[in-house]
């Protein structure tokens, strides 16, 4: 009898299968069909600090939009600092009770009472966890890198102290020493850690001359940094391990496995093959541990990690390179010479 489950931020999980953020868990009839093909979990869509303060605008203008009709009516309403996203929190409830897996909410916000307030709110909802959605792109060129890692440690220990269930942080790769922002999460209080935020860039309409923002799905080898990190994260923090970006297939999460990560997030997949493709991803890990006879996910979980390759200096830290100069027999196995390439040592 195979089994799937695992430990994810303190909580058990089905498999290791996770729907992350996306617009296709807004829909309630979505969040059961993925329930039902086998997803673990379900992220539910962000809540960005944008949505909070334009909904507290709107509602501003509909306040103001009554007053000073006559002299007894200068205002009508009191003043607010700002109104909460309750139709969020409000969908956000729905979709958490529509399931009986494990749901999760996403917050990106921009200042710290932001952060803080939202991520109680959030937790009054019932969801079994809060995502941290610490994706940093800064326009600030005096700003520090030490400044930002400070504001975002303190903002983790904040949530931390006004919320009741796990927090996990979903991280950009751009820090100048990932691992050690990680550790340093994880004494924060982390219960998680998902490798890699992938949020829409902006493009440019050469012919229109303006911006616009297409949609980013990943590719399948978008997954390589997550694996790489998994790999030299895997039992060396408390929290857990999450990679995300390019997981397309069972091949793609048996590797995230392999290399020491707790859980994967897929979206892109999700959208290019349907929903039902969960189910055909969990065959395919099903199919390779009986093949392999495994019977559970600890019995090869980490077994390609950095903790467990010692015996290979390499491969964690300048793996590509030195495997195609020193190995370079491997390049052909798994990149086969089409007619009119170079083979390796032409190109060398």
């Amino acid at each position: 009898m195979i089994d799937l489950t695992t430990k994810y931020m303190g909580i058990t999980l089905k498999n290791p299968l996770i729907v992350g953020a996306s617009n296709l868990v807004q829909d309630v009839k979505n969040l059961k069909k993925l329930e039902q093909v086998g997803a673990s979990a379900i992220v539910y869509k962000s809540l960005f600090e944008e949505q909070i303060q334009l909904e507290s605008l709107e509602m501003q203008h509909d306040l103001e939009s009554y007053e000073n009709w006559d002299p007894e009516h200068a205002t009508l309403f009191p003043d607010i600092e700002h109104a909460g996203p309750a139709e969020f929190l409000m969908h956000l409830k729905e979709a958490r009770e529509a399931v009986q897996i494990p749901m999760f909410a996403s917050l990106n916000a921009v200042y710290e009472a932001s952060w803080i307030e939202y991520a109680k709110k959030i937790s009054e909802t019932g969801v079994a966890g809060i995502e941290l959605n610490f994706y940093h792109n800064e326009n600030d060129f005096d700003k520090t890198p030490d400044q930002i890692e400070k504001e975002q440690l303190h903002i983790i220990k904040k949530v931390k102290e006004v919320v009741d269930i796990p927090v996990s942080v979903k991280l950009s790769p751009y820090y100048t020493n990932s691992l050690r922002m990680v550790k340093q999460f994880d004494r924060a209080g982390a219960d998680a850690f998902i490798l890699f935020n992938r949020l829409f860039q902006p493009d440019i309409d050469i012919e229109n001359e303006e911006h616009h923002f297409p949609y980013n799905f990943s590719g399948r080898n978008d997954n390589r940094l997550a694996l790489r990190y998994a790999g030299l994260l895997h039992d060396n923090v408390r929290g857990s391990i999450c990679s995300n970006t390019g997981i397309h297939s069972g091949s793609d999460v048996i590797k995230m496995l392999l290399a020491g990560a707790d859980a994967v997030q897929v979206v892109s997949t999700i959208y290019r093959k349907g929903i039902s493709h969960i189910a055909t991803m969990l065959g395919a890990l099903e199919e390779w541990m009986i093949e392999k006879g495994y019977e559970k996910l600890s019995d090869f979980k980490g077994n390609l990690s950095s903790k467990k390759m010692q015996h290979d200096l390499f491969t964690y830290k300048r793996a590509q390179y030195v495997d195609i100069l020193l190995k370079s027999e491997n390049f052909n196995k798994y990149h086969p010479k089409n007619e009119g390439e170079l083979t390796s040592e032409e190109q060398w």
